[in-house]
């Protein structure tokens, strides 16, 4: 079944307050490798321009993931889970992310289309400080595979 075109534009409200934490930084750069003493030490994270540390560009996947799951459990959306395929993912910051900030994810449907038979879903999120700074933002397509 093709996705609603009308769909397109569609935005939802934002997500719970996420407080970042130089824990849960220091924990993410661990995980994918990521040696930048910025990370992980507030001094070095000074020493390089930055009030406190920061996080590595892909961390906003915390909370990104979870502030689209709004779209993808949507009604309207129709999406069969089943079949979807993570196609791409980037995301596009304005300052770095930094222990302490309080920040708030909202979701909106950039695209929809249908290719060979396949659905294709673009979602972007939007993160901003809970006052609405912006901090990045997070565009993901989703794949859903055709039944052949």
């Amino acid at each position: 079944m093709a996705l609603d075109p009308t769909l397109v534009g569609r935005s939802y409200p934002p997500s719970a307050v996420y407080e970042v934490g130089r824990e849960k930084i220091a924990e993410f750069a661990a995980a994918i490798g990521e040696t930048d003493p910025v990370h992980r030490d507030a001094d070095a994270a000074r020493a390089a321009g930055h009030p406190d540390v920061i996080a590595p560009p892909t961390f906003a996947i915390v909370l990104t993931l979870s502030a689209a799951g709004v779209v993808v459990e949507d009604p309207d959306v129709d999406l069969d889970y089943s079949r979807v395929v993570h196609g791409e993912q980037r995301f596009t910051h304005h300052r770095p992310i930094r222990a302490g900030d309080r920040l708030v994810a909202t979701p909106v449907i950039e695209a929809v289309r249908s290719v060979a038979g396949n659905d294709l879903l673009t979602t972007r999120v939007d993160v901003a400080t809970e006052t609405g700074e912006p901090v990045c933002a997070a565009t993901s397509m989703l794949v859903a595979r055709g039944a052949s």
